[in-house]
C-alpha cells in the first residue's frame, strides 16, 4: 500500500532544502556585512605581531624600555580601523607575544638575535607601509 502525505506532513527533503536555504541566506548576509580591508591590512597585522614579539623579548633581556604595547596601540588608533580590523590587529600583537613566550624562557643569544631581526623588520615594514599607503 502506498503512503500518502496529509496536509500536516512535509516531504523529508523539503525540511532539508529549507534548512540549506536558511543557512545560505544567513551566510550571504554575514558576508555582505563585512567591510573590505584596506590594501595594507596584512602588512599592519604583521607589524603589530612583530611589536607583540618585541614586547615579550624586551623585559626578558632587559633591553632599553620602549613600551611596544603603547606603540602598537597608537599605531592602531592612527589607522582608525573598524572593530573587526581592530580586533585582528590586537590579535596579531597578542599572537606575536605568545609565539615568543612559547619559545624563550630566558635571554639567550638567539633571543638577542631575534630582537635585532624584529627591530629591523618593524622599521622596514613601517617605512614601507607609510611610503606605499600614506595620504
Amino acid at each position: 500500500m502506498r503512503k500518502t502525505l496529509t496536509t500536516k506532513q512535509k516531504p523529508p527533503l523539503q525540511g532539508i532544502f529549507t534548512s540549506i536555504i536558511l543557512i545560505a541566506l544567513f551566510s550571504l548576509s554575514s558576508f555582505s556585512a563585512k567591510a573590505i580591508d584596506p590594501p595594507y591590512q596584512q602588512d599592519m597585522e604583521r607589524l603589530t605581531r612583530v611589536l607583540g614579539s618585541l614586547y615579550f623579548l624586551q623585559p626578558l633581556c632587559k633591553f632599553n624600555q620602549i613600551d611596544w604595547r603603547k606603540e602598537a596601540n597608537e599605531l592602531i588608533l592612527l589607522d582608525k580601523p573598524n572593530n573587526d580590523r581592530k580586533q585582528r590587529l590586537i590579535g596579531a600583537f597578542n599572537q606575536g607575544y605568545i609565539d615568543y613566550a612559547q619559545s624563550y624562557r630566558s635571554c639567550t643569544k638567539s633571543a638577542n638575535f631575534a630582537r635585532q631581526q624584529l627591530l629591523l623588520e618593524a622599521q622596514t615594514s613601517s617605512i614601507q607601509i607609510h611610503t606605499k599607503f600614506a595620504e
